[in-house]
């Protein structure tokens, strides 16, 4: 299933694809926490979609996430994105975290943030838990996802790297985490291992591999971090950004205001952010 949330924001509304591509409305709670849990999943699944009120005119396209209680991130998961920061592939995944208050829709646009002067693109594939997961080993690890989203774990270099501390800071700012447009059921998805990725800037592909290429599989990665901590259902994790990044280029390329993103995962939908300045 491709589940999404339409509306205005502070004001979406869970739905559904039909198999004509058109929005359905959902009664029942809303994609978070426990609305994406596998068992909610479950009951989803045994909806029959087309029996469903067709929404004429959805509008506006949200994150697919109303919210999320842990936002997680993995570092220089590609080797190549490694290499293209001047960084060693890492003997384990490199955790870090992005505030739930980046969250935003796959259409939004995207501020960059006062003072920021080297902002920049990742697309991922994100993964969302579905039940509690702890201790948990890699053959049972992908039970415990939902479904999968395309992500844009947008990132001010700046802040990240010259300003001391953790890189939470250059990850955080306001509509730096556009998810969606849809959250795929892990069913539907198959291998997360298999899908192509790709980012254009301005109409010119930037980046452009599969999640083939990653050094930690979803699998492995879902088992890490239950080692360390309890995942929680609608707990969202970016799995890591193939290279193509503005930091990596020679010279480096930022953002700038005007500028237009187009992210994509396949089979999980297409995003479109264009880039303005902080009022």
């Amino acid at each position: 299933m491709k589940l999404l949330r339409y509306g205005p924001v502070g004001y979406e509304k869970p739905g559904v694809l039909d198999s004509e591509g058109r929005v359905r409305a959902l009664a029942g709670p809303d994609f978070a926490g426990r609305g994406v849990s596998v068992e909610r999943i479950g009951e989803l699944r045994g909806i029959d979609v087309e029996s469903l009120p067709v929404v004429e005119t959805p509008g506006r396209i949200g994150s697919c996430l109303a919210s999320v209680p842990n936002f997680f991130c993995i570092g220089l998961n590609y080797a190549k994105h490694a290499a293209e920061s001047g960084m060693e592939p890492p003997k384990e995944p490199v955790l870090f975290s992005k505030a739930t208050s980046s969250l935003s829709g796959p259409y939004d646009p995207v501020v960059i943030p006062r003072g920021a002067t080297k902002t920049d693109w990742e697309v991922e594939l994100g993964v969302v838990i579905g039940r509690e997961a702890l201790y948990v080993s890699e053959a049972e690890a992908l039970d415990y996802v939902a479904g999968y989203c395309t992500l844009n774990d947008v990132s001010e270099r700046g802040f990240q790297m010259d300003r001391g501390g953790q890189w939470i800071k250059g990850k955080s700012a306001p509509t730096f985490g556009p998810a969606g447009p849809w959250l795929v059921t892990a069913d539907e998805v198959g291998d997360p291992q298999s899908l192509d990725l790709s980012l254009t800037l301005n109409g010119k592909v930037v980046q452009d591999s599969s999640t083939s290429d990653m050094i930690f599989s979803v699998a492995q990665i879902v088992s890490h971090l239950s080692q360390f901590l309890r995942l929680q259902p609608g707990d969202l994790i970016a799995t890591g950004t193939p290279s193509g990044v503005g930091l990596g280029m020679k010279p480096p390329v930022y953002l700038k205001p005007g500028d237009v993103m187009e992210v994509r995962v396949q089979g999980l939908g297409e995003q479109r952010q264009e880039t303005v300045a902080a009022a």
